[in-house]
């Protein structure tokens, strides 16, 4: 399973629940623009090396990016970034978890609602 930025922001913070969905996944994968979000949230080195501690204590598989998903990514944008709030992390993202056939767990779906072609595992804080 991808998890979603939001989702190990809540597990880092504490959250029973981020924890619980990251303990019944079967794989544990973020995408490589996750952890960048993740970088560019920290308030501090200490704060930086205990999401790095954390990330690798628990397996987390990073993903890259690759031709595929920047393509999927840009058509996502070309077709819903009109008519829904998808940005370029979330289509970066969302093409990370369609190219690599994998269910995306976020607690903004409604972020993720126009691609159809994804799975959404919600996530309820």
């Amino acid at each position: 399973m991808l998890f979603d930025t939001d989702v190990i922001i809540w597990a880092l913070r504490g959250n029973v629940r981020a924890a619980a969905a990251i303990d019944r996944a079967d794989s544990l994968q973020i995408s490589v623009v996750t952890y960048m979000e993740l970088i560019h949230g920290a308030r501090n080195k200490r704060e930086l090396q205990a999401t790095q501690k954390a990330l690798a204590n628990l397996d987390f598989q990073i993903l890259a990016l690759s031709e595929n998903i920047g393509h999927r990514a840009s058509i996502y944008l070309e077709e819903y970034a009109l008519k829904s709030n998808i940005g370029v992390p979330d289509a970066l993202i969302a093409a990370t978890a369609v190219e690599n056939g994998q269910r995306l767990c976020t607690a903004n779906a409604k972020d993720y609602r126009a691609i159809t072609e994804m799975q959404l595992e919600r996530f309820r804080p």
